[in-house]
């Protein structure tokens, strides 16, 4: 998939300096984080379809029985999909500056960091990259774990804990390390068999 490249064309000597997003996305950005501080973060651990709506209202894309703890953190909820009860921990943190598609059942652990964007070390403006992401449908990304930007996860693939993965992970791998590394199947029959063949 390819990096969405942003540059907005700002005066001023010190290209570094200008902003890598434009006035309209800060906005929402910064309504999106109010709501959180105020009514996301602070509410019941049980409330998870008070927090779907949230996002919801701000333009993910939810399938029923989505699990987002209160203190999980979304970049953007408007680049969100996910289909029916994907889980996302506290703590666990999804940077997508593009759009991040989470399939059926799979579940972001506490802690872990799914990185959507970089930046050109090659351009003097250090411009901003950024790339879209999918999590496959029953994959696990175990607490600490992180995802680089570019990766994306297998159907019922895992990252183990505190893994890093930088490089797309097979479906059904269990990958382990710094960097992640395959050292075995899951079993196929541990997956619903209309999951297994995507």
């Amino acid at each position: 998939m390819a990096a969405v490249r942003v540059i907005l064309p700002v005066a001023g000597a010190d290209p570094t300096l200008r902003p890598s997003f434009s006035f309209r996305n800060r906005l929402a950005r910064g309504a999106w984080g109010l709501c959180w501080v105020l009514f996301f973060r602070t509410s019941p651990r049980p409330f998870h379809a008070w927090r779907s709506l949230l996002l919801r209202l701000f333009g993910a894309t939810l399938g029923t029985a989505c699990h987002f703890y209160p203190k999980s953190k979304i970049w953007a909820p408007w680049n969100l999909t996910c289909e029916d009860r994907v889980s996302v921990g506290d703590d666990a943190e999804l940077y997508n500056p593009s759009h991040f598609y989470l399939a059926s059942h799979c579940i972001i652990s506490q802690g872990a960091y799914l990185c959507g964007a970089s930046h050109d070390y090659n351009d003097r403006e250090f411009a901003m990259i950024s790339f879209p992401m999918k999590i496959g449908a029953y994959a696990w990304i175990c607490a600490r774990a992180i995802v680089h930007p570019r990766v994306n996860v297998g159907t019922g693939a895992i990252l183990g804990l505190g893994s890093i993965a930088t490089s797309d992970l097979e479906p059904f791998g269990i990958y382990v390390g710094l960097p992640a590394r395959k050292v075995k199947e899951r079993l196929r029959a541990s997956v619903p068999e209309q999951y297994r063949h995507h």
